[in-house]
């Protein structure tokens, strides 16, 4: 490990600057041999790294869902060339540089707070040794090494013997109790982040091979952590706790304002914005109005949620409008209570009983109207020796009533 952390020396100058800034800012506060000015130190270092990668991170964000809008073709690409391992990967690079999308994009942020951590790692490791470093003179190093976070010293880590704990002033007890705990908080963060990805901000409706490896990531990335916890001091715990609540609640940000279309998020999104309109008449924001135009936009390519949200406006007395308002229309109001309305005036399934009552019924009222309409044809007079088109000829005595079956060619007349 140490030889890893060498290798990103070359940052531990920045880093150690800017824990000694904020140290000169706690110090005066807390006092600059405690652990609150160490700790808080190392808390402000994550917070300047992750302001400084929220491009990264809205990267991070695009690149993910635009992996999962190519599912789809990514497996329609595997399916057609899978006999063909050359020409599967050159189709799914010109589906990459078609589409814009970077597969790693996915990774940058945690590649990019690397140096930072080993950097960090590094520094802490000279303070258990007593070792100068960066800009930590002597005396910055001893008061660091007196700092303690509810009994652990900022340097001790889990694994540590019970001398070199004996040397920095503490019990072993107490470091395997802060570390244990840290971990544990650690690797939960990290659980909630995950699986509230896949709960929430997921299309449902695309099921592919990438929300099976979002689902294992679920599991495997808090087992690393809790493996690897045990050989990071407790100023790195510290660090790595620290950056896993600021990125859950990057994540619960982005689930609550830019849900991904499809997901669960989006619909509990849509039906706040519903009920915003529906109370005030408008939708108020700039970022509010660019989804409704988005989804005006789409038209008939709208997925569920949207098109729940734009029933839910029709139903209120609202349209919306390609700039991304809405208006009052009474006649989209009236439509849509209207459909309802004929939905509910549609008439009862009757009984087989009801249904030949009615017959009947109809069958009675029907007798007199025919008995009539032939009382009516027989006063009308009729031409000597005619018979009234449409009328039977009377039969002869002896002759059958009804038509006539056709006489053969060759019987006798």
């Amino acid at each position: 490990m140490d030889t890893i952390a060498s290798l990103f020396s070359f940052i531990t100058t920045p880093v150690s600057w800017i824990i000694v800034q904020f140290h000169s800012l706690y110090g005066a506060i807390f006092g600059p041999d405690t652990g609150w000015a160490w700790g808080l130190s190392i808390v402000s270092l994550v917070v300047v790294i992750r302001i400084c990668l929220i491009p990264l991170f809205v990267k991070q964000i695009k690149s993910m869902r635009n992996m999962q809008a190519l599912q789809p073709k990514m497996k329609a690409i595997q399916e057609r060339y899978k006999n063909d391992r050359q020409r599967q990967s050159e189709e799914m690079m010109k589906l990459y540089k078609d589409t814009g999308t970077n597969p790693l994009s996915s990774c940058l942020p945690i590649l990019a707070q690397s140096p930072f951590f080993f950097a960090l790692y590094h520094v802490l490791s000279k303070i258990a040794s007593g070792d100068t470093i960066g800009v930590l003179n002597q005396e910055l190093v001893n008061s660091a090494r007196e700092a303690h976070i509810f009994g652990a010293p900022i340097a001790a880590k889990f694994m540590d013997s019970e001398e070199k704990v004996a040397a920095l002033n503490a019990s072993l007890t107490d470091v395997r109790i802060v570390t244990a705990i840290m971990i544990v908080l650690m690797s939960a963060s990290q659980f909630y982040t995950q699986r509230q990805l896949m709960q929430k901000n997921v299309d449902l409706t695309v099921k592919t091979p990438y929300m099976q490896q979002q689902k294992m990531l679920m599991y495997i990335f808090p087992l690393i952590f809790a493996v690897t916890g045990i050989n990071f001091p407790v100023g790195v715990l510290v660090y790595w706790l620290t950056t896993n609540v600021w990125t859950m609640g990057q994540q619960m940000y982005v689930i609550n304002q830019n849900p991904t279309p499809g997901s669960k998020a989006q619909d509990n999104y849509l039906q706040r914005l519903l009920k915003s309109v529906s109370s005030r008449g408008e939708v108020r924001g700039r970022r509010r109005r660019s989804v409704v135009q988005a989804i005006v936009a789409k038209g008939s390519d709208r997925n569920d949620n949207e098109r729940k949200f734009i029933a839910g406006l029709a139903k209120a007395g609202f349209a919306a409008q390609a700039d991304g308002t809405v208006i009052k229309s009474d006649t989209v109001m009236a439509d849509a209570d209207g459909g309802s309305a004929a939905r509910r005036q549609q008439p009862k399934r009757q009984s087989k009983a009801q249904r030949q009552s009615g017959g009947t019924q109809q069958t009675a009222e029907a007798k007199p109207s025919l008995e009539k309409h032939d009382q009516q044809q027989d006063a009308k007079p009729k031409p000597a020796g005619k018979t009234a088109p449409g009328t039977p000829r009377q039969a002869k005595s002896g002759q059958r009533k009804g038509s006539q079956r056709p006489k053969h060619p060759s019987s006798k007349k």
